[in-house]
């Protein structure tokens, strides 16, 4: 049977893989123009099917890091978590700021707990990501930083270098990452000064 893709199924923003086959509604297609959603259409085994927000990681990346996210993503699979790619697919020039956007947007809304942005050297998507109310991006470049940002600011967002890290010390930050939990205590009261600051300087902007 084929599928119907309908509004209920257009994500707040990113990439909605559907099957070759499937039919999408004129009002799904223009909710998702609206959105800025990129539908791409896929075999159906090459599908993953979006779980639960704890246990989706969005991702995504400027041609200066798609190598390194293509050697990441199968790390994110063995983990058993899904993953919602929003590009890059090859490594033709591309913007930081338009891919740092849309994994940040995925998880200030709650779509996605987790997101990991690689460009070349992590710094511009870490600052393009934190302008996102809700982001607290970190760039980590060692498994003490990694640990360090999930301990102590529960970071929800990862940025990497893609030139400056070799792939195993990228493998290794992610998984440190994933694994360490938010410390609480004296660093939620502290994390609690940071969202005031956010609300400070978002008061009055559209």
């Amino acid at each position: 049977m084929r599928r119907v893709i309908t509004n209920q199924d257009i994500p707040a923003s990113g990439e909605l893989q559907v099957p070759l086959d499937a039919v999408i509604t004129p009002s799904a297609r223009d909710l998702a123009a609206e959105r800025g959603v990129k539908i791409v259409h896929l075999p159906a085994d090459q599908i993953r099917e979006i779980s639960e927000p704890s246990t989706t990681i969005a991702i995504g990346s400027d041609h200066g890091g798609f190598q390194m996210k293509e050697q990441l993503k199968p790390i994110l699979a063995e983990l058993r978590l899904a993953i919602r790619d929003v590009g890059v697919r090859e490594e033709k020039p591309a913007d930081y700021p338009d891919i740092a956007l849309e994994v940040a947007e995925l998880v200030a809304s709650g779509a996605m707990t987790r997101g990991v942005i690689v460009d070349g050297a992590g710094i511009g998507s870490c600052i393009a990501a934190n302008k996102v109310p809700g982001v607290r991006a970190a760039l980590c470049y060692d498994k003490a930083s990694a640990r360090n940002s999930r301990e102590h600011n529960d970071s929800n967002v990862l940025t990497l270098g893609g030139r400056l890290l070799t792939g195993t010390q990228a493998e290794e930050v992610l998984r440190v990452w994933l694994s360490t939990p938010f410390g609480g205590g004296r660093h939620a009261a502290r994390l609690q000064k940071i969202a005031q600051i956010e609300q400070k300087y978002s008061k009055g902007r559209t």
